[in-house]
């Protein structure tokens, strides 16, 4: 090592000299720290995978050394939802309505088959084939149901994500109100509000093709 790289060294070792991007950097860092280390879940258990969750948060596996123990029954205390087991076309909107109550920043696991595709009941005429059609999934945990293990695991995946989130990306930082998603309708069948004008085109289309069956019987 020459005497010039020698001195060059040691002052990166003794002067700190920074700039905006590298300020930033350091705020990225322990923001993100503070957040993967306090993940506040909601309990909201569906079905068997629901136990699954609970013996995670017990003693012998211990979710709480990730710092996501602290299991809240307000999803305005929560950070984290767990959605564990088969999601049905009745809850969807109370799930929607419960997501958007969360403050940013907020996350989602889909845990277990059910909850990612539908699972075995996926054919059910009650049973939505993936929450990931109406919100938006950070984590799938596989399994029928997932092992206590594999939910840590979902966890652990989800700090990482976060540990690579940057203020200078994150939705919550963007200027304007952020956009809730609106509650699907619950009627004979459950209707994805976002998807009314695809629906509304569809029939439309299928009004005119059968317009234009009829006309062309009675011309012939």
């Amino acid at each position: 090592m020459t005497e010039e790289e020698f001195i060059d060294e040691q002052v990166k070792k003794a002067v700190w000299v920074t700039t905006f991007d590298k300020f930033v950097d350091v705020v990225d860092t322990v923001y993100n720290w503070g957040r993967r280390s306090s993940l506040w879940p909601m309990m909201f258990g569906l079905a068997c995978c629901a136990i699954e969750m609970i013996c995670t948060a017990a003693s012998r596996y211990d979710l709480d050394r990730f710092g996501a123990g602290f299991m809240r029954p307000s999803p305005r205390q929560a950070d984290l939802m767990i959605v564990s087991g088969t999601v049905t076309k009745k809850m969807v909107p109370n799930i929607v309505r419960l997501y958007n109550q969360i403050a940013e920043p907020r996350y989602v696991l889909a845990m277990g088959n059910c909850a990612i595709s539908g699972g075995p009941f996926k054919e059910g005429y009650n049973v939505v084939p993936g929450i990931d059609k109406f919100i938006p999934v950070d984590v799938y945990i596989a399994g029928c149901p997932p092992t206590p293990e594999a939910l840590l695991n979902g966890v652990i995946t989800l700090q990482k994500k976060i540990d690579q989130q940057s203020i200078r990306q994150v939705p919550w930082y963007r200027k304007g109100p952020g956009e809730e998603i609106p509650v699907p309708i619950l009627g004979p069948d459950l209707i994805d509000v976002r998807r009314i004008p695809q629906i509304a085109a569809t029939v439309r289309a299928l009004q005119e093709a059968a317009t234009a069956a009829e006309q062309g019987e009675a011309g012939a």
